[in-house]
């Protein structure tokens, strides 16, 4: 439990023993600093259910934070709100609990199963720049979760079966039609044939384009895709060699990113469960033919606005993405009974996930106290404020952003590091920690701009600043060796500051999991550094001859650290050895 919820705690049985029955206190951060660290509100609320003067009941409750030795200057404001300053003591206490393991400053939440969809690639296409949110916010949330105590589950959701394939075995077919896999008759062992991943990123932008210029090419492509799903034995052959191409490459990208599953399927996994779900589905009464399709109407009384039916089944018979995202739902709850299963997409899918989120409760697919839920993401765009476009106008795939990105911190990093491989390893590190602090850095739903030159730079708001300042925490503490891991004193404001930055955490990280985005850390992670760094500009911490005051700094300094270091884990970014 974290030293603020023990506060917390605590001034709860001050309020009871007063006479008042509260289970909670609304203890926040003071916006007026020269009144308090805290601010207590309760009293407001208590003057409305007893009906009594909310300066009355604050007078009560101050006389009892005023016989706590952790509480100093405790006053009252305004109607009723009352101020709490930590003591010094307390804060030395704090430092002393926490110097050990940072994550005793977090309080962890009730045990309960998280599922969270965050992938999404689709095989067969080169992963773009649109891949990038999902999977960083993804694992930040699915890391953030598991820091507080969840038990996670994630899935890439591989995108594995749709037009795409009938495009790709389309050009294929074009391109050696001699091949056994398109021979219908044909019985025997099929040839080893070998595609490379990019020979597929070519693939399907020709394919692509040739099916939107000809209706006869879309059609073949309609059709190879009809027959693929059917299970035509030739075309399941050749999608499965074009499969294991693509995901080897994908998950090399998914590795670099530091993004991590405990599951690697795709829609075609819920095929088997999908026989099971539309029984399910059908028995409740709520499903009904229109114009040949299958379709149940999802929309609510209290809708404001126009909400569609959700199609099941096409009229030809054939399953489309709600369909499988259905008895995607139906295999997990099958299969692990999550309490909770997250969808980390693009926000132009809410309406969608809706729809099916709706189905699924209304034909008890789910029951009610599984909570489905969409987490929407904005775009990142460039510096001129539009989408990331190659040099000939295309989409950016993935690997060139990160190429260029890689690039620009390469150009930035200390001249001493001669080492190739070594250089090369660091630069990627501080690329991409410039990559994923800036997707972190907006509220999750928010469009965003990233410019490679600004948020590569080491000074100002970024990842490699963070990098290169925890590092330096980390040198400073070898340098000094060994010291006395003990936190003793306070020397200025600047140390109470941080060790106040440091109190508040929890409240931070809950607000992140709370509003599932990781804006609120990011910024504390630059708000703790650029306080260390002023600290660190203040002192000369290894000359320092005050033995107490040095092994307070470096305790200190060590505490700073190690928060860095869990919180930059938590958003998936690795800190290299030195820059």
């Amino acid at each position: 439990m974290s030293y603020i919820k023990t506060i917390e705690k605590d001034i709860i049985k001050y309020i009871n023993d007063c006479g008042y029955k509260v289970d909670t206190v609304d203890l926040t951060v003071s916006n007026r600093p020269d009144l308090g660290d805290y601010q207590l509100n309760d009293s407001m609320k208590l003057a409305k259910e007893y009906h009594k003067n909310p300066r009355e009941i604050a007078e009560e409750i101050k006389s009892k934070l005023e016989s706590d030795k952790r509480f100093t200057n405790v006053n009252i404001a305004g109607p009723g709100f009352i101020n709490i300053t930590i003591s010094d003591d307390a804060l030395i206490e704090f430092m002393n609990e926490i110097k050990e393991d940072p994550k005793s400053n977090i309080d962890k939440l009730e045990k309960s199963l998280i599922f969270i969809d965050y992938g999404g690639a689709n095989i067969a296409k080169t992963l773009h720049v649109g891949h990038l949110r999902p999977a960083n916010i993804g694992e930040a949330l699915k890391r953030l979760a598991a820091a507080l105590g969840k038990d996670t589950i994630g899935d890439v959701h591989f995108g594995d079966i749709g037009r795409q394939s009938g495009m790709v075995i389309s050009e294929i077919k074009r391109l050696h039609p001699e091949l056994k896999f398109f021979d219908e008759n044909y019985e025997g062992e099929y040839e080893d044939f070998t595609i490379t991943a990019e020979e597929l990123g070519e693939i399907y932008p020709r394919a692509s384009l040739a099916a939107k210029e000809s209706e006869e090419r879309m059609e073949e492509v309609r059709q190879i895709t009809a027959e693929l799903e059917d299970g035509r034995r030739g075309y399941v052959a050749l999608w499965d060699i074009i499969k294991k191409t693509s995901i080897e490459d994908i998950k090399k990208i998914y590795k670099q990113l530091n993004t991590t599953f405990d599951l690697w399927e795709g829609e075609t996994d819920c095929y088997p469960y999908i026989p099971k779900t539309m029984e399910i589905m059908e028995s409740t009464g709520l499903i009904y033919e229109s114009e040949g399709a299958k379709v149940i109407d999802v929309d609510k009384p209290e809708d404001n606005k126009p909400m569609p039916p959700l199609v099941v089944i096409k009229s030809n018979g054939a399953t489309l993405y709600a369909t499988r995202d259905l008895a995607t739902i139906y295999s997990r709850m099958q299969r692990f009974s999550p309490d909770e299963i997250w969808y980390v997409t693009d926000f132009r899918q809410s309406l969608y996930f809706e729809q099916v989120f709706r189905a699924s409760y209304k034909t008890h697919l789910v029951n009610e106290n599984t909570k489905l839920q969409h987490f929407g993401l904005g775009t990142m765009n460039g510096p001129d404020g539009k989408p990331f476009k190659t040099r000939d106008g295309g989409v950016m795939d993935l690997k060139g952003l990160i190429d260029d990105v890689v690039k620009e911190a390469e150009s930035r990093l200390n001249e001493n590091i001669t080492d190739e491989k070594e250089r090369k390893e660091i630069s990627t590190q501080v690329g991409l920690s410039a990559l994923k602090y800036a997707d972190f850095l907006s509220f999750r739903g928010t469009d965003y701009i990233f410019d490679p030159k600004k948020f590569s730079d080491l000074n100002g708001k970024t990842g490699p600043y963070l990098l290169y300042s925890t590092i330096r925490m980390k040198s400073l503490l070898e340098k000094a060796g060994k010291y006395n891991n003990q936190y003793i004193k306070i020397n200025s404001d600047t140390d109470k500051d941080i060790i106040k930055c440091l109190l508040n955490l929890p409240e931070i990280i809950n607000k992140c999991y709370e509003i599932k985005s990781l804006n609120d850390i990011a910024d504390y992670l630059y708000k703790l550094t650029s306080l260390y760094n002023k600290f660190y500009s203040e002192n000369r911490v290894l000359t320092e001859e005050d033995k107490d005051l040095k092994d307070s700094w470096l305790t200190l300094t060590n505490i700073v650290k190690k928060t860095n270091e869990m919180l930059l884990d938590i958003l998936g970014i690795t800190i290299p050895n030195k820059m």
